[in-house]
């Protein structure tokens, strides 16, 4: 792997890091044999609804953050778990990470799915790019789009637009997006930056998507619905988010390590560490390639996935577009639809000579091959959430919020977006943050103050989609990456600052939304403690440059 600076060595056995990495690795298979031969496991591990079952993804997001590398980090945070959860046998600690781990979460029908759905979108992005569709698109765009500025702002618009999935948001925007934001010399870790902030957080607060759906299902006794569109206005964290993408953009500064990023994107170089791992799927071997052939795919993906997931929620059965898509089924839609538009996409270029039959072939391997690095990263962030289920990190999570919850009810919303975010955050699951921490929010709320539980189920979203957004376990994390194809790590590391920044004022936000209990009147307090911060930032960020300058 080729480094972006002097200082940055990817040779994996070249540096101290690396030893202390392979040595962890080794006394953390080797330790389970010490005891190899004991009693038979307990059916729920001593360790059982503790704090140590948030231990193994930390081990992991840490090890990620420290060693620049994710898969072994993962492996590690996983085989620890195993090992918790077995006690510290040989045989259970196997069984653990195999039988609750790999296996169970690769004969789950819906991460299948999703892994149909991601291959599918690296076919039909190689036959894009086969057939010169992708650069004809940036040619188009260069004569549109002039500046930086204009790109990123195109890349915020595109994924706005695209709120049904973040799945599908992030991959589709990232194919559309990147010759655009190249051109114009937007760092990769950018536009990650860009397409990951407007995934879950524009789903979130889009009544009609996958997320509505998953989060409408999760409340009992009460009309789902209603409150989730009820909440949207104090759901800080998104509409900050999107906020702060546009001052930012707008302003033309960065902070953190995405300054870095884009100051030798400007210099021409994109990655700053890590190259691409997506050099063959991006390769252009017909340079005649027409616009059509970028458009076509990605409308004909676009109207095939919406329809697939409405059919999965019953559209064809005489239930309405809202109640299908509360219904959906958003793995099997998704996968149904992408298989479909690839069929169409193929028969389309055929049709055009754009590409010989042969040549069409020839995209699908190279296609499942550049989704490869996602794969494996998904398989193992998945197995790793499926170990900390079995040590019982849910439990945990709610006895923590049901003794919260006594005799701190104002400050209750703030409490429960800080809890949602650690969550989310350990274990990189949104969805399963709303179902461990929505029913206690209407539990402590239903028939005594609607107003406060409009708030505080807004600010577990905000708080799970905040947690999902900073994790680099995450898989809508790690499917940002993969769209933008950036170094998944760098994506990680240049996020998190500008996540944290608005989640320090969601956090404010709560506390005044839960004494003010007004929804226009909080938003705006936000929206322009929000701007404010931002401005102060710049000034700062901008002294600091004129004074290197001097």
């Amino acid at each position: 792997m080729n480094s972006g600076n002097d200082t940055y060595n990817p040779g994996f056995f070249r540096n101290k890091k690396s030893y202390l990495l392979c040595l962890a690795i080794l006394i953390v298979v080797l330790c389970p044999m010490i005891v190899y031969g004991a009693e038979a496991e307990a059916p729920k591990p001593a360790l059982y609804a503790t704090f140590w079952s948030l231990i193994p993804p930390l081990i992991a997001i840490v090890l990620a953050l420290i060693s620049k590398e994710v898969y072994s980090s993962l492996a590690i945070g996983l085989i620890f778990g195993g090992l918790l959860a077995s006690g510290f046998k040989f045989e259970g600690t196997m069984k653990a990470i195999f039988e609750n781990g790999f296996v169970s979460v690769l004969s789950s029908a819906y991460n299948v799915g999703i892994l149909i759905f991601l291959v599918i979108l690296g076919m039909v992005v190689a036959l894009m790019n086969k057939t010169g569709g992708s650069d004809a698109f940036g040619k188009w765009a260069s004569k549109r789009i002039k500046t930086r500025v204009g790109a990123q702002l195109t890349s915020i618009l595109l994924g706005c637009l695209i709120f049904i999935d973040d799945y599908f948001n992030c991959l589709t925007v990232g194919s559309v997006m990147r010759p655009v934001t190249d051109k114009h010399q937007v760092s990769r870790a950018k536009l990650a930056y860009l397409i990951d902030a407007t995934a879950a957080p524009v789903c979130i607060i889009s009544p009609i998507s996958s997320w509505a759906a998953a989060v409408t299902g999760f409340v009992d006794g009460e009309d789902g619905f209603t409150l989730f569109v009820k909440a949207i206005p104090f759901n800080y964290y998104a509409l900050l988010t999107i906020v702060m993408m546009i001052v930012i953009t707008v302003w033309k500064f960065d902070f953190g390590p995405m300054r870095l990023h884009e100051d030798n994107a400007k210099k021409g170089d994109l990655f700053t560490t890590g190259e691409e791992k997506f050099e063959d799927l991006d390769r252009c071997e017909h340079k005649n390639g027409k616009l059509i052939d970028m458009l076509f795919p990605i409308v004909a993906l676009i109207i095939c996935c919406v329809i697939g997931m409405l059919y999965t929620g019953g559209i064809f059965s005489g239930a309405g577009i809202v109640e299908a898509f509360s219904n959906c089924d958003a793995s099997v839609g998704l996968s149904m639809g992408s298989f479909v538009a690839l069929i169409i996409t193929l028969a389309f270029y055929i049709a055009r000579r754009s590409l010989k039959f042969s040549e069409c072939m020839d995209c699908l391997p190279a296609g499942f091959k550049a989704m490869v690095p996602a794969i494996l990263i998904l398989t193992f962030a998945w197995s790793l959430k499926s170990i900390t289920d079995v040590l019982g990190a849910k439990e945990f999570v709610a006895t923590m919020m049901e003794h919260s919850a006594k005799g701190m009810q104002l400050l209750l919303p703030a409490i429960i977006f800080v809890v949602a975010v650690c969550l989310a955050f350990s274990t990189g699951t949104s969805w399963g943050t709303f179902g461990i921490l929505i029913p206690i929010v209407v539990a402590v709320f239903a028939g005594k103050d609607s107003q406060m539980m409009i708030i505080s189920i807004s600010a577990c979203m905000a708080g799970a989609v905040c947690g999902d957004h900073c994790s680099p376990i995450s898989d809508t994390t790690i499917m940002a990456s993969a769209g933008a194809q950036s170094n998944h790590i760098n994506h990680v590391n240049t996020q998190l600052p500008y996540a944290m920044l608005v989640a320090a004022v969601s956090f404010v936000s709560y506390i005044i939304a839960a004494f003010v209990k007004n929804a226009i009147i909080s938003l705006v307090i936000a929206v322009a403690l929000m701007v404010g911060v931002l401005f102060i930032i710049k000034k700062v960020t901008y002294k600091e440059g004129t004074e290197k300058v001097a």
